[in-house]
């Protein structure tokens, strides 16, 4: 149906996702005759615009070269018009005209993780804020995983892809862009970032949930580094790795921008989690579900732990053993892919 807004045509609705379509000419307007650029994604250019209304929103110009045509776009506005949770960067509207297709997002005003672990224009992360950043893709993945219908797989997790709102907390972008492989998971050309990619889906073309979780696993280990995969990140942890079975000894990796303050058995644990989800046989790797409940968990002991410093007894239950799952903290070993009914919070899709 169409809007009037004042007298004037504002906007189209999408009836079943409730998504806006806006004019070329409004977003022309709002983004300067497209001259606010703020970013290149693997689907496009991405500028900032104010909209009329005074809303500022993030607008992706998907690349003109697109095999896809006007119906599989509109199915894809319906789909990610669907997809609603408060660590991903959620669809508000879209644009099909003048040969363009494109998509409007909410603006993330903190830029990406990754410009924050790089850009020298930015302070360094604590160590206590990457955890939370951590968690908040943990939760956005897990949604995608196993609350959303058909069940999403990203393909593409890296910090340039996680952004970062007005409170620094994190959301997961450019999920859902592809309507092919939502149906046919095996693909001839490999699609992702190297340095990312999980190596079972590079040797079979297949990928599955699991290879999300191999990539989520790289990008904590950037978190505690400060290293991007492209510099040699993974060898950097295989070696680090090497004489301690991925469980202690971790704090040698740290990123010298923490300065020495951070909790040694808190990085550890962090680490030995990421190391858990880069095994090389995917049934080993933890679910996204899992990996929610052991940051949670680890978020909630800090906060005990900060709050109750003199109680001895708390202090002992700080250590979290990723290894003992049926003791502490469930990091179960799935063994199927299937689509699992969410247990997110209400609160939080």
């Amino acid at each position: 149906m169409t809007l009037w807004l004042g007298g004037l045509k504002r906007a189209n609705v999408v009836s079943a996702s409730g998504i806006l379509e806006y004019s070329y000419k409004d977003l022309q307007r709002a983004t300067y005759n497209f001259t606010t650029l703020i970013g290149q994604g693997a689907f496009g250019p991405v500028y900032k615009a104010q909209m009329s209304t005074g809303e500022t929103v993030a607008v992706k110009v998907l690349a003109t070269d697109s095999k896809q045509g006007e119906e599989e776009f509109q199915t894809e506005v319906m789909l990610l018009g669907r997809l609603h949770h408060r660590n991903l960067v959620n669809l508000v509207g879209y644009c099909a005209e003048k040969g363009q297709h494109m998509l409007i997002y909410v603006y993330m005003s903190k830029g990406s993780l990754a410009s924050h672990l790089y850009s020298e224009k930015n302070e360094p992360l604590s160590w206590d804020l990457r955890v939370q950043i951590a968690l908040d893709v943990a939760r956005g993945l897990e949604y995608l995983h196993d609350g959303a219908v058909p069940p999403v797989i990203h393909r593409d997790i890296k910090s340039s892809n996680i952004l970062l709102d007005h409170s620094m907390r994190a959301r997961v972008a450019d999920f859902g862009l592809s309507r092919e492989e939502m149906v046919n998971k095996h693909v001839s050309n490999l699609r992702g970032t190297f340095g990312y990619l999980d190596p079972e889906y590079i040797s079979t073309r297949t990928f599955t949930k699991k290879s999300d979780v191999y990539s989520f696993g790289v990008l904590i280990f950037e978190l505690i580094a400060g290293r991007n995969p492209q510099q040699g990140l993974m060898e950097y942890v295989e070696l680090a790795a090497m004489n301690t079975e991925g469980k202690v000894g971790w704090d040698e990796i740290a990123d010298s921008h923490f300065d020495g303050k951070f909790d040694v058995q808190e990085l550890n644990d962090v680490a030995a989690l990421a190391y858990k989800c880069i095994n090389r046989v995917p049934r080993k790797r933890p679910s996204m579900r899992d990996i929610v409940q052991v940051l949670s968990r680890m978020l909630k002991l800090r906060h005990n732990k900060k709050h109750h410093r003199h109680s001895s007894a708390t202090a002992a239950e700080v250590h979290i053993d990723v290894d003992q799952p049926s003791q502490q903290i469930p990091i179960s070993e799935h063994r199927r892919e299937e689509s699992l009914d969410s247990t997110a919070d209400p609160s939080e899709v």
